[in-house]
């Protein structure tokens, strides 16, 4: 690699002698490595690396220097302050060239390489000049890579400070409180968690959650939607499979375990796991390994599991429908996500987060909200929890009025003046909207907020497929063109 620029270099040693060596060993290459500053202890080098107007390459120090902070201290020091710069350590010949113990806990340290000085009558040069120069410019080109990549790990955690911010766990009762202090607790560590709720709750908002928080973040988070895999295809989807290894095998394919390797799997509705599948995950949770279809061979795979539920799995495993071992080894930690109607107080900062959200998204301004209406929000049964209202929100932007009343609020939840529950198709009266629009985006919005209005009632998707008619890859397909998550 080419050095485009003097190689600035901070040495510490408290010789003169020694000092004098390494200048006269580095003089020839003087157009390329330039001495910046010479300290004799470790203390002064350190307030000249936290100096942010002064900027150096590579440390080169001696092993024992005067002022009490030297060898592997001084070295971990440095990299507290800096962890791209690099370090070349010389010492005295004293120090026994095979020890293997004395290197490896300089490198545990921090260190790049080190050397050991030539003998005092040798006045010229403190080391042999040609691998000492190769180690300062490899020094340097790993300084620069370390750079780089603490650049681009400092963009990656800014990226998940967004997704944080986007996903985060709204409220402020003792609730939403203890959920985020438990989704913390889950971060730190690596077991397996299972996340229980009803329908439309945020399950799978708590475990990216999780996941965001965990040491995994940089790695991939794979949703898995047990309800939607047709039972023939839960083997290939999950755990891949070989080209040739069946009729249509064209090509090899990952499984989505495969695919969030080292990273998080977050298994929702895992009920809907028929019990052959059941047996297979269980495997991966004990050895860590994966059969692929046409593979001789397991694969090892590091994820780790998430699994959701909104039905009661201890009467699943009751039944037979769910594997006991199975259900212990996914319900490590466990975590509960209270239904809406437990945490009426969070309902109006949840009202402002979506309407804000969701105005942004439109171009539209703000409606405002009276306090009937408000309370209208607060003690609405919500059978469909945050999902339900979130899409309600949806429903009275889409009627396009200034002030949300009262009497919007029950038109949209489908609550006649008298009280009683009117007609869900009833909610679209486009003698109130402001707006007329395309026949074709009306018909979107009629069938996106249907197969909203029958999600929210419904225990899971399969059921919701059910319902519709539909299979269940087909729902979810519909789901996706609708941009319903």
């Amino acid at each position: 690699m080419t050095i485009e620029k003097q190689i600035q270099i901070l040495l510490i040693e408290d010789e003169e002698f020694d000092v004098r060596r390494v200048q006269n060993t580095i003089k020839p290459f003087s157009n390329r490595i330039h001495i910046k500053k010479v300290v004799s202890n470790g203390r002064i080098a350190l307030e000249l690396l936290n100096q942010k107007n002064e900027s150096y390459d590579v440390v080169i120090m001696d092993f024992q220097i005067a002022g009490g902070l030297m060898g592997e201290n001084l070295i971990r020091e440095i990299k507290k302050i800096d962890p791209s710069i690099q370090i070349i350590v010389i010492t005295k010949m004293t120090v026994n060239i095979a020890d293997f113990e004395f290197a490896d806990s300089l490198m545990r340290a921090g260190a790049f390489w080190y050397c050991t000085k030539y003998p005092g009558d040798i006045e010229d040069y403190i080391y042999q000049p040609t691998d000492f120069i190769l180690s300062i410019i490899n020094a340097y080109n790993k300084t620069l890579l370390e750079a780089e990549r603490n650049k681009t790990n400092r963009k990656l955690l800014y990226s998940i400070e967004e997704q944080l911010s986007e996903k985060r766990i709204i409220g402020i009762s003792p609730i939403a409180e203890n959920l985020r202090n438990q989704i913390q607790k889950c971060a730190e560590s690596d077991v397996n968690v299972l996340i229980s709720g009803s329908s439309g709750t945020g399950k799978e908002l708590v475990a990216n959650n999780i996941h965001l928080r965990s040491k995994r973040r940089f790695e991939n988070f794979v949703t898995i939607n047990c309800g939607s895999i047709p039972s023939e295809l839960v083997e290939s989807e999950l755990f891949g499979y070989e080209k040739g290894s069946f009729t249509g095998a064209v090509s090899s394919k990952p499984g989505l375990f495969e695919t969030a390797n080292h990273g998080t799997v977050f298994l929702d509705e895992v009920t809907e796991l028929p019990l052959s599948a059941q047996v297979k995950m269980l495997r991966v949770i004990q050895e860590g390994e994966i059969e692929k279809i046409g593979r001789t061979e397991s694969i090892n795979v590091d994820v780790r599991i998430i699994a959701a539920s909104n039905q009661d799995i201890e009467k699943e495993v009751e039944a037979k429908r769910f594997r006991e071992d199975l259900y212990y080894r996914l319900n490590v930690v466990p975590i509960n996500v209270p239904p809406l109607r437990e945490r009426t107080e969070d309902i109006p900062e949840l009202v402002e987060y979506f309407l804000s959200e969701f105005c942004a998204d439109m171009g539209a301004s703000k409606p405002e909200i009276t306090e009937e209406a408000m309370l209208q929000f607060k003690f609405a049964p919500w059978k469909g929890n945050v999902r339900e209202l979130k899409n309600v929100i949806q429903r009275l932007l889409f009627v396009n009025e200034p002030i949300i009343t009262k009497e919007s609020m029950q038109h949209a939840l489908g609550i006649s003046p008298s009280g009683k529950n009117i007609a869900s198709s009833s909610a679209l009266d486009f003698s109130l909207m402001q707006e007329q629009l395309p026949l074709r985006q009306v018909e979107r919005l009629v069938r996106q907020k249907y197969v909203e209005f029958i999600r929210s009632s419904s225990a899971s998707d399969a059921e919701a497929a059910k319902k519709l008619g539909l299979a269940p890859s087909n729902y979810h397909r519909m789901c996706k063109e609708l941009g319903i998550k």
